[in-house]
């Protein structure tokens, strides 16, 4: 990719895939299409901690910081952070990164497994690949949706998956990073456009259709290439009437990465010379 422009719409690990990106000469332009919104319903949370009190939780897994923190806004309020580190404390502790580490650690919660760099589901899975799932209870706090590939996995390892929604994913304060993008798209100024979750080209058409360049955006992917991280992702954008011409397989950052090096390495797959 060396010499192109590559458009990032992700807000959690933004840094690292623009490290990557650069790592294989491209340019990185980069457009936050999401923002953490609390969303803690304290009745749920209640009646979450009332069932694990009688059914215990064999598995805790903390994707995020944000999420972690909120769970224990939320169980301060209700009084019910005495139990709910009781509850920590006779399971099995994992943590996507350090952003949920840390949280835990300034609760004096045990960590038992911790994903490696650069913290996605990939490295979470490797970490339980020799924990034995059949049969166990496994909490997992979500981040903005729910993480498809996970719980699909923990499902057909035979765990039963309870999520926590802590928060949603929502269009960012500052949208004009976004509006920034869709006017370089229209100038051709970006070879190509990665997305790694289907919110992203939700929140990407939203902000153009408010701001009545919906019609235009569609017309500028038509002339760019367009990457997608995975089936779900891919399915989004089509429905929006985008053409997908990456698809990471499987669908892993890694993948994508090395997909889109060898899209922009490649004459025939540009659009432009």
């Amino acid at each position: 990719m060396k010499d192109k422009t590559v458009a990032i719409l992700e807000s959690r690990v933004r840094d690292h895939i623009a490290s990557l990106v650069r790592k294989y000469g491209g340019t990185p332009f980069s457009a936050p299409a999401l923002a953490e919104i609390p969303d803690v319903d304290p009745a749920h949370i209640r009646e979450l901690i009332r069932d694990w009190n009688s059914a215990p939780p064999d598995i805790f897994i903390f994707q995020t910081g944000v999420g972690t923190r909120a769970l224990f806004a939320a169980t301060d309020s209700l009084g019910l952070t005495d139990v709910l580190l009781r509850l920590l404390d006779s399971a099995q502790v994992v943590v996507r990164g350090p952003k949920p580490a840390t949280v835990l650690h300034s609760r004096k919660v045990r960590i038992d497994r911790a994903a490696s760099n650069p913290f996605t589901t990939h490295e979470v899975l490797a970490e339980m690949r020799k924990t034995p799932l059949r049969g166990k209870r496994v909490v997992v706090q979500r981040y903005g949706e729910t993480n498809r590939e996970l719980q699909a996995t923990l499902e057909s390892e035979g765990a039963e998956v309870i999520e926590i929604v802590t928060y949603r994913w929502g269009l960012p304060e500052d949208t004009t990073p976004l509006l920034r993008l869709i006017d370089a798209l229209g100038r051709d100024e970006i070879d190509l456009v990665a997305f790694t979750t289907a919110s992203q080209a939700s929140n990407l058409f939203a902000v153009a259709q408010y701001d009545g360049k919906e019609a235009s955006l569609k017309q500028s992917l038509g002339r760019t290439l367009v990457a997608s991280i995975g089936p779900v992702c891919s399915a989004a954008l089509r429905k929006l009437s985008v053409r997908v011409d990456i698809e990471a397989q499987p669908p892993k950052l890694g993948p994508l990465i090395d997909a889109i090096n060898g899209a922009l390495s490649d004459p025939r797959r540009l659009g432009k010379s």
